[in-house]
């Protein structure tokens, strides 16, 4: 092998695939990333078992030729190089990688390319087509209300389900839900129903960028796998076995008070009352009120620690309904409001025992359930 390809590119390249790295695997390639030609192209892949990424950069290639080398090590080097052009050449007896930048050269030890794990490559067929910008912003939506311990495994993924010329994700770790719908680019023949991973959705969302118009998605028969082709960059996961939770019982069917807040002013106030509320396992109360033909309708959101003191703000708000006081993980409660774009929110509430519902105003594909803490009078 011997390319000749820019520092800034390969480095962006090693930033990409660098995630799926599995630094503490038993097998040591696993601890490298497989570099190789490709028609006409330089692709980087990395793997963990669980999660492929490859993505590919331009390069001028004058022989082909594949290796695998410590991901660390190439990484630190070529973030150190200066941003000129980089020479890779293989020697194949010794299995060493040799680069030459400016003034700078050095050798890298690997591991032949045959031990690395072999990686699928992309359907042409059966693909479901989405806007990159919609799938990005659906994965924020939900990915972060999946569970973070692998004691329920289902509930580390987030379940997907095609069907016609929609897609919804939901994703629950036991306390909160959240459930997005969004519209695919072109109508499927058969509905599909998954479960993927979350920490996999997050590095989609992740090396998507502006430049990627549209996401491919695809599944390789027979491999329990589902991939996402951004052209340039392909991720691909192995599914969560398992039945997902029936989250629909779970949605609220009715709603005694409808709030809607201004965003921004109810992101801050959650903050402030998370300072003094994060020793009380993130407790706050949220006060709704309803106006009258003289005074508008307003909530109060208090947070209280015992050792630190206590805060009390209160916003404006357009009630319908009744009054009402209800605690919430107020940390939760930032963590969605951090994913909806919409100026106003709505804080759909029935009473103190039952659960929230968080929706973005003018946008109804997105919902937000949170469950409701218990607090002492």
């Amino acid at each position: 092998m011997k390319v000749t390809c820019l520092q800034e590119n390969l480095a962006k390249g090693l930033s990409i695939v660098g995630r799926a790295v599995s630094p503490r695997s038993t097998l040591p390639v696993l601890a490298n990333v497989l570099i190789a030609t490709d028609n006409g192209r330089l692709k980087l892949s990395a793997t963990n078992l669980e999660i492929v990424i490859t993505c590919w950069l331009g390069a001028k290639v004058e022989e082909e030729g594949a290796l695998t080398v410590p991901a660390r090590t190439l990484t630190d080097l070529v973030n150190n190089l200066p941003p000129e052009q980089i020479n890779l050449t293989l020697d194949q007896k010794s299995q060493t990688l040799h680069l030459d930048c400016m003034r700078t050269e050095s050798n890298i030890k690997g591991i032949d390319a045959d031990e690395f794990p072999l990686v699928p490559e992309p359907s042409q067929e059966n693909r479901i087509k989405m806007s990159t910008p919609v799938l990005k912003e659906m994965i924020n939506q939900v990915a972060f209300a999946a569970a973070a311990d692998d004691t329920r495994p289902t509930l580390t993924g987030i379940k997907a389900y095609f069907e016609g010329d929609t897609v919804t994700m939901a994703a629950t770790d036991g306390f909160r839900l959240s459930v997005r719908q969004s519209p695919l680019l072109g109508t499927m023949d058969n509905s599909l129903n998954v479960i993927i991973p979350a920490r996999a959705l997050n590095e989609v969302a992740r090396v998507a960028n502006d430049e990627m118009e549209f996401v491919y998605i695809s599944m390789p028969e027979k491999r329990n796998q589902i991939v996402f082709d951004m052209e340039s960059v392909v991720v691909i996961t192995q599914l969560i076995d398992g039945n997902f939770p029936d989250y629909s019982a779970v949605l609220p069917k009715r709603h005694a008070t409808r709030t809607v807040l201004n965003t921004s002013e109810f992101m801050k106030a959650c903050k402030r009352a998370d300072i003094f509320a994060r020793e009380a396992s993130h407790t706050a109360r949220v006060r709704i009120e309803p106006g009258d033909e003289i005074t508008p309708g307003f909530t109060t959101i208090t947070a209280n620690s015992v050792e630190t003191g206590d805060n009390v703000a209160q916003l404006d708000a357009n009630v319908i309904g009744d009054p009402v006081e209800i605690a919430f993980n107020v940390k939760y409660m930032i963590d969605v409001l951090n994913v909806i774009n919409s100026p106003q929110v709505a804080l759909e509430t029935t009473t103190p025992m039952e659960p929230g519902v968080l929706k973005p105003v003018g946008a109804g594909e997105f919902t937000h359930v949170i469950m409701p803490m218990h607090f002492g009078r």
